[in-house]
């Protein structure tokens, strides 16, 4: 946190490139390589400059590079500290070239994710906030990028602020119990009130470590298999829906032995098709393999489109609770994936398949988040068995700071994070975020 750290924050090969500077010398560093004074101007402001470099030969300091300098005084900056963006052209030589004067004049190259973890420890956003924008960088469609920028915004924070301040008002109420102890007449909780509380805020802690599952859906996409007898149009409906040739289709049966997956994007939201080998009674050992493999991939799938045509019965494949089976007959005068009729309506039925959240929702999408809830749901259980065992208040007041605990691991608030955990949740960003 002493250093003064550099990088460059844009993918190359662009017109423009921007380099960061943060750090308690940033002001400094800069100043040595440009024409102006960066502690001398208003914070905020946006100066046009050139990079000097003194070249040995001519022993004269010569432009390198015409710049935009853009100033921030601490802590009125994205990582709290003194910091300088350079706006360069996009020239892999004069990029690497300026990092080159800076690390003379003062700085070093920064780490993965160095910036956002100064964010961090200087309390500019909380952990959640600062995972979410790794999340923001990689995510690929509406619903991603939704579900980061509430996570950013503040909205897993927010709803563990309220969790936090209910147990700790628990938390206290037991405690000062066990400061007056010696009057047995004063009562400071009631048990069957301090029970309620705590079962409601576990019926809360679970509910959002239920929606890890469906936020997992939406990062990654939502798997759907189609599954069906052979020939019954299970690959033309994947090419209909891909609008290409991606699966082979032929009047051959069993031309699919193994399964074909491709992604689309309907209004936002990801789907994962999973083309499977057709289901039937058969001698072939790689046809009966490809078949075996359908079955896994409906199994794993969340949503299952069941194909069939007139004559031929829907495949016995059991499907789970949890599962959405949208049947489709093909061949038929409101469905020909060859065609393209029905396709449309197909889209609107996956569509109404995916859990809908509204963009205020506080869904889990990062496994921390959802092993940090867990742990924290399995501590309250322990509370409320005490509570309802009659325990003493010292042993569920320990319960209960477990839980607090375990909560503030998912935003670091209240307590030291370990460097390991720090080291590894920094280490997925890009150098320069």
């Amino acid at each position: 946190m002493n250093d003064t750290i550099c990088a460059i924050a844009t993918a190359p090969g662009g017109a423009l490139g921007i380099i960061r500077v943060s750090g308690p010398a940033a002001f400094q560093s800069v100043n040595s390589i440009c024409s102006i004074c960066c502690d001398q101007v208003a914070a905020n402001t946006i100066h046009y400059t050139h990079i000097i470099e003194y070249d040995a030969v001519s022993q004269h300091q010569l432009p390198l590079d015409e710049v935009m300098v853009a100033i921030f005084r601490a802590p009125h900056s994205y990582t709290g500290e003194d910091s300088v963006e350079i706006s360069c052209h996009g020239s892999r030589y004069i990029l690497n070239k300026v990092l080159e004067l800076l690390v003379r004049n003062g700085c070093r190259m920064a780490g993965p994710g160095e910036y956002t973890m100064r964010a961090y420890l200087n309390g500019k956003m909380d952990l959640s906030q600062a995972e979410a924008v790794a999340d923001l960088i990689a995510s690929t469609n509406l619903a991603t990028h939704r579900l980061a920028m509430n996570q950013l915004r503040g909205g897993i924070s927010s709803e563990l602020s309220r969790l936090r301040e209910q147990l700790l008002k628990l938390t206290s109420l037991l405690e000062l119990e066990l400061d007056f102890s010696d009057h047995e007449d004063l009562e400071f909780a009631d048990r069957s009130e301090l029970l309620n509380l705590a079962q409601t805020i576990e019926q809360h802690i679970t509910h959002l470590a239920q929606t890890f599952e469906t936020g997992q859906a939406l990062k990654n996409g939502i798997p759907v298999a189609i599954v069906g007898a052979p020939n019954v149009g299970k690959s033309t409906l994947l090419n209909a829906l891909l609008n290409e040739e991606r699966a082979i289709v032929s009047d051959i049966q069993g031309t699919t032995r193994d399964t074909i997956e491709d992604t689309i994007q309907i209004q936002g939201i990801t789907f994962r098709f999973i083309d499977t080998a057709g289901i039937r009674h058969t001698d072939n050992k790689i046809e009966r393999l490809g078949i075996d493999r359908s079955i896994t991939a409906a199994q794993k799938a969340q949503v299952i489109l069941m194909m069939t045509e007139p004559g031929i019965p829907y495949p016995d494949i059991p499907a789970r609770n949890d599962q959405i089976v949208i049947r489709i007959e093909n061949k038929t005068e409101t469905f020909q994936a060859k065609y393209g009729i029905g396709i449309d309506d197909l889209r609107q039925q996956l569509l109404a398949a995916v859990p809908q959240a509204a963009d205020t929702d506080v869904i889990i999408t990062n496994t921390r988040h959802y092993e940090a809830l867990i742990k924290a749901s399995e501590s309250l259980c322990h509370v409320i068995n005490g509570l309802q065992q009659q325990l003493s208040g010292d042993l569920i007041s320990e319960d209960l700071r477990q839980v607090l605990a375990e909560l503030g691991e998912i935003t670091g608030e209240g307590q030291i994070t370990p460097n390991e955990v720090l080291g590894n949740i920094f280490s997925h960003f890009c150098v320069g975020k």
